[in-house]
């Protein structure tokens, strides 16, 4: 009996072991389970980087194929404004995936600052490669992202809108931040050349816009108004506007100007200089410009001649809403 008893447990220590081992093995040469987990991830991971690929070459060819736009700023003695707005504009533009560079259009002659010649040298030094032009204000940062500064196809796009704008609310503001295409502003012959000092230049802009057919397009349904879509950042106490008026420059200055703009701009380029901002290129185009004192001779001022004649030139510009349309 007992003979018998160790067999029978014999035949079963031994089936044990046999069945554990074909497990065992069966296991091991199986991969079954494993490359179905493994084929699943694979095939996700694969999708998600399909899907990403695809989006950024949808970005790509939105940026690639789109327009290409020349952020023109105006400039002389504004170092401290430009650190911040160089950072500033690239932040705000990257966000909306367009070709853009800037160009600081740094007057370095002796005469008094004009914004508008600038602008007109610094299209016709871009637009070659860029065609449409940000005519832009250094101490104007817009911090609402709604803003868009997409090709304007429609017309000539105010950014900074009379009802946006913290400042200037008369409906005939062009000034700030205007969007235009090159067809357009040569349409026009660009600004006129004899806005020397501060002021009224855009108003003038704005009844060639008119005369030309052109309609200027404002931003619509901007969830924010005038005291929080841009942060403007010029201290007047610190830094004195040129409203200096000598000669007869009022009485030609309010007057619609025929004879010079874009066709007649005079000026020579001393340097165009290639720097970075923190993270932002630009580009620093030293303009001097050239000063006809027998058609313009209020380009250099004795500050005593007229002076009492520009004490509240900005006032009344922001009271009384001074429109182009008495040009």
């Amino acid at each position: 009996m007992e003979v018998v008893w160790k067999n029978i447990k014999f035949k079963y220590i031994f089936a044990c072991i046999l069945t554990t081992f074909v497990i065992s093995c069966l296991i091991s040469i199986s991969p079954m389970s494993i490359d179905e987990c493994k084929c699943e991830v694979t095939t996700q991971t694969s999708q998600y980087n399909n899907h990403r690929q695809e989006g950024n070459l949808v970005r790509a060819r939105k940026k690639s194929s789109g327009h290409h736009l020349a952020i023109l700023v105006p400039f002389r003695d504004r170092f401290e404004e430009l650190l911040i707005f160089a950072q500033h504009m690239k932040m705000f533009l990257d966000k909306q995936n367009i070709n853009y560079h800037i160009f600081i259009l740094n007057q370095v002659d002796r005469f008094r600052f004009n914004r508008a010649s600038l602008i007109n040298v610094g299209f016709l030094e871009t637009n070659k490669e860029f065609d449409y032009i940000a005519i832009h204000d250094v101490d104007l940062l817009p911090i609402n992202d709604e803003l868009l500064y997409w090709f304007p196809n429609k017309g000539p796009y105010h950014v900074s809108s009379p009802d946006l704008h913290p400042r200037y609310h008369y409906p005939t503001f062009v000034g700030g931040i205007l969007l235009i295409k090159r067809e357009h502003f040569i349409q026009v012959n660009g600004m006129s050349n004899k806005y020397w000092g501060w002021g009224l230049e855009d108003d003038e802009f704005y009844v060639r816009l008119k005369e030309a057919g052109l309609n200027v397009v404002r931003p619509q349904n901007i969830s924010t108004g005038t005291h929080n879509t841009f942060k403007h950042i010029h201290d007047r106490n610190h830094r004195k506007r040129d409203m200096i008026k000598c000669y007869n420059q009022r009485e030609v200055t309010r007057k619609r100007d025929r004879q010079t703009g874009l066709n007649n701009v005079s000026y020579r380029i001393l340097d165009t200089i290639k720097m970075t901002i923190g993270d932002t290129s630009l580009t620093v185009l030293n303009i001097s410009l050239m000063c006809d004192k027998t058609s313009t001779p209020w380009c250099e001022c004795d500050k005593v001649i007229g002076s009492k004649d520009g004490k509240s030139k900005e006032k009344k510009k922001m009271n009384n809403n001074k429109s182009a349309t008495g040009l």
